[in-house]
């Protein structure tokens, strides 16, 4: 798969992209939203991993324009993201994104969620993780 990793973390970003390219897939990564966003819409992209909390244009932002956009709105878009207080999955889910990841990064079962929540999305569900 081509996916799209948009973290401002650079540890994390690493962590994840090392684990994606480990696992055959192919990975272009940003560290802010805008560019981001840019990358999405210029690219084609079987998924998108998106940070929640980053600097000038947060993850919920990033959902809500990525979801606006015609040409991107189908794309599968999973969250990526520390945040695990009561109302966070809802809000999360809410924004536009089709799942979520926890960090800190398990390398044992990131790619397993990141499957799982592919298969969730293309039977019209959405992720528990």
């Amino acid at each position: 798969m081509r996916i799209l990793l948009v973290e401002d973390n650079a540890a994390n970003l690493d962590l994840m992209s090392y684990l994606l390219r480990a696992f055959g897939h192919e990975v272009s990564c940003e560290t802010d939203g805008l560019a981001g966003l840019k990358c999405a819409h210029d690219g084609s992209f079987d998924l998108v991993l998106c940070d929640i909390l980053m600097p000038e244009l947060d993850g919920y932002e990033f959902a809500r324009r990525f979801r606006s956009d015609p040409r991107l709105r189908e794309s599968p878009l999973i969250a990526v993201t520390a945040l695990a207080m009561a109302g966070d999955r809802e809000k999360i889910l809410a924004a536009g994104f089709d799942g979520y990841i926890s960090k800190p990064i398990d390398p044992q079962v990131f790619q397993a969620q990141i499957e799982s929540t592919i298969a969730k999305r293309k039977h019209g569900q959405s992720s528990d993780r």
